[in-house]
């Protein structure tokens, strides 16, 4: 049995997670139709795509768009990207007033280019004032409506350049509910294996709860990072890819009960074509599908399924289209065991350099310099 995860802002009420398991954040993937099919699996939280603070103060459509719940979220959890104390502390009482969201996590491990070369995402804790600030507005922003703030970084920007220790600290000070670290650096983006060895570490170094977060594609690899680092749970981010069962698993195992079985092929197609329909009524029926899409590849991962229906299943363009092919398949087909344990989506691999603002490395504070200019819309986590 492992305890429920418990998020409070300083003097508020703790928003409890019964199952401490967190959906990360994924661009153009956790939505509300998936996180909806994820929450129907089993206990957590669910966290929105990521969200630019200044397209939330800037009131942009397309930001707002973004910002959809179904009614069965009960807590609803948005993760927040920004450079600006200011902005991201408007954002964030914009978030919990006019938006009812109940916990806000701050995006400190993006490691896409377009987001570090402006010294945000997993950059950003090396300029250790900047992120206190940041912290500390949202924090303070978010308090009077008792909404928990937390964050997520990664290790550092290299292996020459760790933050993740200093970060945790801030993060505390701050008054931050619980830190999520990503046991890779930003160099090393998705690619090699996590180090689970740092969030031990962080967990000694900090008394607010810590969440792990690298290499879970397994419930039983949930359960061994707890036992190994101590932490209080787990982010699952790729590991769930095409595979929203894996919630199921993973309450299963936290609770102490035996795993249920793998899902034969037909189980699978049922899984997708409720996606399908999820998607439907968020996007419509026509915008929904297309977006499936995407997720066909994972879903079919393994499955001795055909090339030809593969390919149709990848340009589906309707529900009954959908409910036609998915007919083709043989539901008797037993999971592919081979796929257990082993990443989901790509891993990529390390990158050459960073790409950084110039001269961000030769001092880890930023002082007055003015950043705003990196709020711009960005994918990653």
């Amino acid at each position: 049995m492992v305890e429920p995860l418990r998020l409070a802002a300083p003097g508020g009420d703790p928003v409890e997670v019964s199952t401490p398991v967190v959906l990360a954040p994924m661009a153009g993937i956790t939505n509300a139709a998936y996180r909806q099919l994820c929450r129907e699996q089993g206990a957590g939280l669910y966290v929105c795509e990521m969200i630019t603070s200044r397209g939330i103060v800037e009131r942009i459509p397309k930001t707002f768009d973004m910002l959809a719940f179904d009614p069965g979220e009960t807590v609803r959890s948005v993760q927040l990207y920004g450079v600006d104390p200011q902005v991201m502390a408007k954002a964030a009482a914009i978030l919990c007033e006019e938006f009812g969201v109940g916990h806000i996590d701050l995006n400190f491990g993006c490691p896409v280019p377009k987001v570090t070369r402006k010294g945000g995402g997993g950059v950003l804790p090396w300029k250790r004032d900047r992120l206190a600030a940041i912290l500390r507005a949202t924090v303070a922003a978010a308090a009077p409506y008792g909404v928990p703030v937390t964050m997520k970084t990664r290790l550092g920007i290299d292996d020459e350049h760790l933050t993740y220790l200093d970060a945790g600290r801030i993060a505390q000070d701050a008054g931050c509910a619980a830190i999520a670290l990503h046991a890779r650096t930003v160099k090393q983006a998705y690619a090699g294996q996590a180090a689970w060895e740092t969030i031990a570490a962080l967990v000694k170094a900090v008394d607010i709860p810590v969440l792990g977060n690298g290499d879970i594609w397994e419930a039983s690899d949930a359960v061994a990072m707890v036992r190994e680092t101590g932490c209080a749970g787990v982010v699952i981010g790729r590991g769930c890819l095409g595979r929203p069962w894996l919630f199921r698993d993973l309450a299963d195992a936290f609770a102490g009960r035996d795993t249920q079985l793998l899902p034969a092929l037909g189980e699978v197609a049922a899984m997708v074509y409720r996606h399908g329909e999820l998607l439907a009524g968020l996007y419509g029926e026509k915008h929904g599908l297309t977006d499936l899409r995407k997720h066909m590849a994972w879903y079919f991962k393994g499955f001795g399924v055909g090339g030809d229906l593969r390919r149709q299943l990848a340009m589906v363009s309707s529900l009954a289209e959908l409910a036609e092919l998915l007919g083709h398949l043989d539901p008797g087909l037993p999971y592919p065991v081979g796929e257990l344990h082993s990443p989901r989506g790509r891993q990529g691999t390390p990158r050459e350099k960073v790409v950084l603002p110039y001269g961000w490395l030769d001092s880890t504070n930023l002082g007055d310099a003015d950043l705003s200019a990196a709020e711009s819309d960005a994918s990653g986590g």
